[in-house]
């Protein structure tokens, strides 16, 4: 990760000055946002596949992406994001992540990208990674015309080849979350939580010989150790009238149906306590691979710019849509 270097310019309070003692805690919970006039710069504007004062999207590879936001002199406050799993879709997308070899070379390569988040990520804000697991299968092409696993048959994938005789050995879990969480770490993050996302109705895995998978990690990483973190958005309130923070545990329905374009959407309650504890008041959310456009989408309606980052055209044009239904919607109240 680079060194913190959050430029002073072009940035405004987000929450009045501390007036209690100066000190980094108090300095971390007083964050500053960039300015509208950054936010809406025309050259920007000029290269988003869709943008207005609150909502920026770019159809662009997310290396790309991250290099124009850097050059545009932009600042987030919150990056949440669920990037491609290892060996599991099939993007058809050029320089797409998550068909390496090796899982390896995918951890390497998802590790570099959010690298780069840093350099966008003002120096109190938050990393947030939804991210799966995989097994090794070793058994070749799959042959099952199992219906609700369509979108995970795309011939030979990554894990069903031979292997390495190491990590990739049949029947072998790759812990992939935490290899990657760990690699973070060790380029520099802070690791705050693996929070674990529990699904009460996950599709049942179709094995004989384990238990059938119904989890997933979003791991919550700074870049110092002060940060920008509002308990009491999402909190719970005791008997005394003190506030607790959220649990690391989040039980939350995946979402179901194909009526989106996007076969890996998750439910807006997946982003809400990462959002909102994050982010101040007219701070900007960045979703590296923005796919459906759920963060984007959530953070519109809570009074949030965001900025959404997807290679795949097919997918940004779904986005616009969904904004525009929300921007129509802001209209209305007017």
């Amino acid at each position: 990760m680079a060194a913190s270097a959050t430029p002073n310019l072009h940035l405004v309070d987000s929450i009045p000055e501390a007036t209690g003692p100066s000190t980094k805690a108090n300095a971390a919970m007083h964050p500053k946002v960039i300015s509208e006039e950054v936010f809406t710069a025309s050259a920007l504007q000029e290269a988003a596949f869709y943008a207005d004062d609150t909502t920026i999207i770019l159809n662009m590879d997310v290396r790309d992406g991250l290099e124009l936001l850097s050059k545009s002199n932009i600042l987030v406050n919150c990056v949440i994001t669920s990037p491609p799993f290892y060996g599991q879709r099939d993007y058809g997308v050029e320089r797409q992540i998550g068909l390496e070899e090796h899982p390896s070379e995918f951890i390497s390569k998802l590790a570099d990208v959010f690298d780069a988040t840093s350099d966008v990520l003002i120096d109190n804000g938050s990393l947030w990674v939804n991210i799966g697991d995989t097994y090794w299968s070793g058994k070749g092409a799959h042959r099952s015309k199992e219906a609700k696993q369509s979108a995970r048959r795309f011939g030979i994938r990554p894990q069903d080849k031979k292997g390495d005789g190491l990590w990739c050995v049949p029947k072998q879990l790759l812990l992939i979350p935490h290899r990657f969480a760990i690699e973070l770490q060790e380029r520099g993050w802070l690791v705050r939580n693996d929070n674990v996302w529990v699904k009460p109705n996950p599709i049942p895995d179709q094995v004989r010989d384990r238990c059938s998978m119904s989890h997933e990690y979003v791991f919550h990483f700074a870049k110092e150790r002060w940060y920008y973190f509002d308990k009491n958005s999402v909190g719970k309130v005791t008997d005394s009238g003190t506030m607790l923070p959220p649990r690391d545990t989040w039980e939350i329905a995946t979402v179901r149906g194909q009526s989106s374009r996007h076969k890996a959407r998750f439910s807006e309650e997946l982003v809400r306590i990462p959002i909102l504890t994050t982010t101040p008041p007219r701070g900007v959310v960045l979703d590296p691979f923005a796919g459906s456009g759920t963060s984007l989408a959530f953070a519109r309606k809570h009074g949030f710019r965001s900025i959404g980052i997807d290679a795949k055209r097919e997918y940004c044009e779904a986005m616009v849509e969904q904004i525009e239904r929300i921007a129509e919607d802001e209209g209305e109240e007017d």
